[in-house]
């Protein structure tokens, strides 16, 4: 269990905006050689060809079909190809597939494989590949927490349901370099789809979750050399790759730093040349003396705290919800912890996703005071007031932002409400156990990014059946709103009916929305190649060193 902190009616302060002062004042003052693959380069690893990057938790799996976490997805497009990848600007190109076409109906496509995609042992990666692995991601005895991504492809969701075998997924292999997908409607999205590590192709199922870099075999540009648990993930560039010559930096060491001031402050003693993330104590210092270092950019991305429909039996009410989701004051929250360009969340879906405009709450623009009173008076026909306050325990993964930003929000709720709150943090990979235990929590804190640009990719989590719906929110009328967006054909119907279904998931309040993303980088000026894109993706193999670097 990790660090626990209670936010109770009896702590007086001298006022929320007073506490989100004190909070980033403390903040700010808080402020070898691997054994190389037989299959893969020699190079040794020094500071002339070696790029330090931050991760900022401990990655929870290296199996495509098992990993659902940033960490992971980081890693896993260093590893692995699938049939498209992306541009550094974030366009889909081709990948192991080297050309694809689609019939009149937009259902089915057909890949051709490059003839030189090869894994890391030197075998050719073939289209059977990308079967067996995707076939793994549906099977319900996988459990996969990324099967959602493959819904497109015809009879995806049966398989899934466990209502038809894997075997019967949409997708085959004629030969060994062409892979046929067939879908269960057009979708012309799907091409983003395949820059997903849920569709990248594994080699061997025993070994996709090794730590053992003699037993991983991957077809990317990168091979793991060394897996540290907790410390670092030491990459090397892969020979085998079909566009080695265009890797341009040939080791990549990954430096786990859960805290985000102390990454900085290895960024700042010169010991990591890439961020994952920037705190906001170091905003004034950064803009002062490394103005030119620092990369922001929007991001498609949802901050929110998921409520237990499941086992809270206080939450079940919808004028309780109701209450809590109103009674944060989002503005203040993000002005005063997130300097980054974070904007207040009033809805799910943010704002840059294609052909789709997003949805809110009637009362976003409601007086601070009629929202608040609102807020007070739903609270207390629930049943409780400062005499007989809520007790929430709220669960979230330990990392010093996320904790600001949630000491706020209990805070923010006990003055507006009485509200009394436990807080517990756990180390990011035990949090993603307890986050499915219901049992746990009544508030848990989450994020969601783009899988593809697509609002899709937001919505279908709430699904009755999705994975990722931790709060158990269930609602056959939206779900129906789903497969109905599937179905259309026009793609101003298809924007029309998920409006709709964004409507509905924020009437029912199952979910609070916080602030949407925006991504920071620190970035040494020797790394060329930097470009910030929507979904946040930066390849090391799109980088390369200034020829002026020094040792």
């Amino acid at each position: 269990m990790g660090n626990f902190a209670c936010i109770k009616r009896a702590e007086r302060h001298k006022g929320f905006v007073s506490l989100l002062i004190s909070i980033l004042v403390i903040t700010s003052a808080g402020c070898n050689s691997d054994q190389q693959h037989k299959a893969g380069g020699t190079h040794e690893a020094s500071a002339s060809n070696l790029l330090r990057r931050g991760l900022g938790g401990e990655p929870a799996s290296l199996d495509p079909a098992q990993a659902a976490d940033a960490f992971s997805f980081e890693i896993l497009r260093e590893l692995y190809e699938g049939l498209a990848t992306e541009a550094s600007d974030g366009t889909v190109v081709p990948g192991v597939a080297d050309s694809w076409i689609t019939n009149s109906s937009g259902t089915r496509y057909q890949f051709h494989l490059r003839q030189d995609a090869r894994w890391s042992n030197g075998d050719h990666v073939r289209a059977q590949d990308f079967v067996r692995a995707w076939r793994r991601v549906v099977d319900p005895t996988i459990g996969s927490p990324v099967a959602d991504i493959l819904r497109p492809i015809l009879n995806a969701s049966s398989v899934i349901a466990g209502r038809l075998p894997p075997a019967s997924l949409g997708v085959s292999a004629p030969q060994d370099d062409v892979l046929i997908v067939d879908l269960e409607l057009p979708a012309p999205y799907f091409p983003e789809v395949l820059t997903h590590s849920a569709t990248f192709p594994v080699f061997s199922a025993l070994a996709v979750n090794s730590h053992n870099q003699k037993s991983l075999v991957t077809n990317g540009p990168y091979m793991l050399t060394s897996w540290t648990p907790g410390n670092s993930i030491n990459l090397t560039k892969n020979m085998r790759y079909w566009d080695q010559s265009n890797v341009r930096i040939p080791n990549v060491a990954y430096t786990i730093i859960v805290d985000e001031n102390s990454e900085f402050m290895q960024y700042r003693a010169n010991q990591i040349d890439v961020t994952q993330n920037v705190p906001s104590s170091a905003l004034t210092a950064v803009k002062a003396q490394w103005p030119n270092e620092l990369y922001v950019a929007p991001y498609l991305g949802t901050a929110y705290y998921s409520f237990n429909l499941k086992s809270s039996n206080a939450l079940k009410s919808l004028d309780l919800r109701t209450a809590l989701t109103m009674a944060l004051d989002r503005k203040l929250l993000v002005s005063t912890i997130l300097p980054f360009g974070q904007a207040p969340a009033y809805g799910f879906v943010p704002a840059g996703i294609r052909n789709y405009t997003p949805q809110s709450w009637s009362w976003k623009s409601l007086p601070d005071a009629a929202r608040i009173e609102h807020a007070k008076q739903l609270y207390h026909r629930a049943g409780y007031s400062i005499q007989k306050p809520l007790h929430i325990r709220m669960l979230l993964s330990t990392n010093s932002s996320i904790k600001q930003m949630a000491i706020a929000i209990a805070s923010n709720w006990r003055q507006t409400l009485g509200v009394e709150t436990e807080i517990t943090e756990e180390e990011f990979r035990v949090f993603l156990q307890s986050r499915k235990d219901t049992s746990r929590w009544d508030v848990v804190r989450l994020g969601w990014t783009a899988d593809y640009n697509d609002a899709a990719t937001f919505l279908e989590i709430f699904r009755k059946d999705s994975a990722n719906n931790d709060s158990g929110y269930a609602n056959r009328a939206y779900d129906s709103l789903l497969d109905k967006a599937a179905g259309a054909q026009n793609v101003d119907m298809r924007a029309s009916i998920l409006e709709s279904a964004e409507r509905l998931l924020l009437s029912d309040y199952a979910v609070v929305p916080i602030y949407f993303f925006s991504s920071k980088r620190l970035v040494k000026p020797y790394v060329k190649g930097v470009k910030m894109t929507p979904l946040n993706k930066l390849y090391s193999r799109h980088l390369s060193f200034d020829a002026r670097r020094s040792d």
